[in-house]
């Protein structure tokens, strides 16, 4: 029995260890990022001990198998006991390292663990490995192979070196075995016996969100996302309120009390032109607060446009800024409306307002669309032509993820020559994306922090000043209204939190020969974010927009201010008297502005947003 219960606790302490181990390989690969957050070491320091409880209920799930090894060890004799806990343990250590590695591969770019929503974007592996760079892909690949042939010789040499078996004879042994483990295992896997159950919460101390997300155990919060997103696919998990409280809130909350419009434009029918810049960040422009230098054709496009200075991104990824621009519905937490086609039916589509208007609608970009399932949501849009990396000439100079933007934006020019007019048409960019491989130089030196970012950022800069003085060429420039417009920001110099607007912020330029010249040069502060382009173009353009619920008139002085954006757990809801960030899983609120009456309105808000939407997400 001794040794039975020496060899349990070995093992025991064995993955403590491991967790804690693969904790400190997260902290220091991103060591730059705490120390741009300025975030002292005791507090670093911390992370190992708020990580205890949820490792020790991770160790006490992943001894479950051992534990029935030996208790079958006490029956029957024979190696095969010994084989099977040592390739289970080999199979854990290569699973968990692999989740570590795939974190230390995406927390750059998403700022979040892995979760369903990140596996999600494993159906294209191919674009995965183009999105990373070689070098990048083999180390990680390396630190994968190392760590499970270091923890797996540390396992067996040192923790497990053979099957321990109790005597037949010794049944109080095997009892008193048999009671004692499986209690505290079971204690383990609960965190005690208090009333609720432990959950991944008791990791969250720091309001530095990076330590939160590093004290949480990987193969545990992996688990609980699947499992959570099995139970998604039943219920509204965001459901935090009576429905009809919920659903009278968000009914407000769109009220216009009187539906008008500034018209824009100088003509009924303008070309329309969307500009779509791959993680385009906010600080990246000098107006929006960025250091000057970065985006300086941008910046003087600005004088013959109408900027807005407060607006943001519902969402975090490309495919979740398709579904805000064509269905005019904002990003959902955990789930993405392109990974469900069978939903697409009941999404309203901008393209399919647009035909009747006599548009031809179009979509180009120099990659590939398979990726987070956006060619099947803009096919399902059926737009006129959908253009795309393989379908352009072969003789373009490409980087791993395709064509970059300036080469991209100059034939672009050429395909508008070619449309029908009026035209929509979408050019979506991409140097912008990692792995960064632009041609030219390097010129942006002083920035330490994300720097290939900014530089990927002050290249495509020059693509779009490049491709303005190409289309200022051409006939149908005078007729065109253009959208310069992020698809959603991006990790940049500032480090901003993800749970915060500022990360979020996008820039939004209007500009062209169609955009009345008395708008040049102005901005706009008033508060929207990238789904309330859908209404705003259909009222433009002389329509309705009742189809798009979710979408506001931003030139109705009547619409209602207020910006939105999705976490894993919660949300960001802001208007003009105040803000809030919110985890609705764990109750707590990440960052907020405003007295406590207007806070607690703004969570009221907040939840009913996310449960509406999402029930009718559910409901599609």
């Amino acid at each position: 029995m001794k040794q039975s219960f020496i060899l349990i606790i070995k093992q025991f302490i064995f993955w403590l260890v491991f967790f804690a181990m693969l904790r400190a390989l997260f902290l220091i690969y991103y060591f730059s990022h705490l120390h741009v957050a300025h975030i002292p070491v005791w507090e670093v320091l911390q992370t190992f001990y708020y990580a205890l409880p949820v490792d020790i209920a991770s160790a006490s799930y992943v001894l479950v198998v051992p534990f029935i090894l030996q208790l079958a060890g006490f029956v029957f004799k024979g190696r095969w006991l010994d084989v099977m806990n040592k390739i289970y343990s080999a199979l854990v250590i290569f699973v968990y390292l692999l989740i570590t590695t795939g974190e230390l591969a995406i927390y750059g770019e998403w700022k979040t663990k892995l979760s369903y929503k990140a596996l999600s974007y494993l159906e294209r592996p191919d674009e995965v490995f183009n999105s990373y760079t070689t070098s990048g892909f083999f180390f990680l690949t390396t630190i994968l192979l190392i760590g499970v042939l270091f923890f797996f010789w540390i396992y067996i040499k040192k923790v497990y070196p053979k099957q321990a078996t109790l005597l037949n004879r010794n049944w109080w042994g095997k009892l008193l075995y048999l009671l004692i483990v499986p209690f505290l295992l079971f204690s383990g896997i609960r965190g005690g016996w208090q009333a609720i159950p432990i959950t991944a919460s008791v990791s969250y101390f720091s309001k530095q969100n990076m330590l939160n997300l590093a004290a949480i155990n990987n193969g545990y919060n992996l688990v609980f996302s699947l499992l959570e997103y099995r139970e998604m696919n039943q219920r509204n998990v965001f459901s935090t309120l009576p429905s009809q409280q919920a659903n009278q809130v968000v009914k407000q909350l769109h009220h216009v009390e009187k539906d008008t419009t500034i018209p824009i434009l100088n003509t009924s029918r303008p070309n329309i032109v969307i500009l779509l810049l791959e993680s385009f960040s906010g600080d990246l422009l000098e107006s929006l607060g960025g250091i000057p230098g970065i985006t300086p054709r941008i910046h003087k496009l600005e004088k013959e446009g109408l900027l807005f200075t407060n607006f943001y991104a519902t969402g975090n990824r490309s495919q979740q800024a398709m579904a805000s621009i064509y269905g005019g519905l904002p990003a959902l937490p955990v789930v993405t409306l392109t990974n469900y086609p069978e939903k697409y039916g009941s999404v309203p589509s901008l393209i399919t307002q647009l035909r009747p208007l006599g548009y031809h609608t179009s979509f180009f970009f120099g990659g590939q669309l398979n990726y987070g399932n956006i060619k099947s949501f803009l096919v399902a849009n059926h737009l006129d032509l959908i253009v795309e990396g393989k379908d352009l000439d072969a003789g373009i100079p490409r980087g791993k993820l395709g064509v970059h933007d300036v080469d991209f934006l100059h034939h672009f020019v050429g395909e508008l020559n070619q449309l029908p007019e009026p035209f929509f048409s979408t050019a979506f960019t991409l140097s912008s994306h990692s792995p960064y491989d632009q041609p030219g130089i390097r010129t942006i030196d002083f920035v330490e922090f994300e720097r290939a970012f900014v530089n990927s950022a002050h290249y495509t800069d020059s693509a779009v000043g490049l491709f303005f003085n190409m289309a200022k060429l051409q006939p149908w420039y005078s007729n065109t209204l253009f959208i310069i417009m992020a698809d959603h920001s991006h990790n940049s110099y500032h480090n901003y939190p993800l749970e915060s607007f500022e990360y979020h912020q996008i820039p939004l330029l209007l500009l062209g020969g169609a955009l009345k010249d008395s708008l040049h040069g102005l901005q706009d502060d008033r508060l929207f974010s990238n789904v309330d382009i859908t209404a705003t173009l259909l009222h433009q353009l002389g329509q309705s927009s009742e189809a798009f619920f979710w979408s506001k008139n931003m030139f109705n002085p009547f619409s209602p201010h207020f910006a939105y954006f999705d976490l894993n757990d919660g949300f960001g809801w802001k208007r003009d008297e105040g803000y809030l960030v919110l985890n609705i899983q764990q109750n707590t609120r990440y960052h907020s502005e405003g007295s406590t009456e207007i806070i607690d309105s703004l969570e009221l808000q907040g939840r009913s947003y996310v449960q509406v939407l999402f029930d009718e997400f559910l409901g599609y």
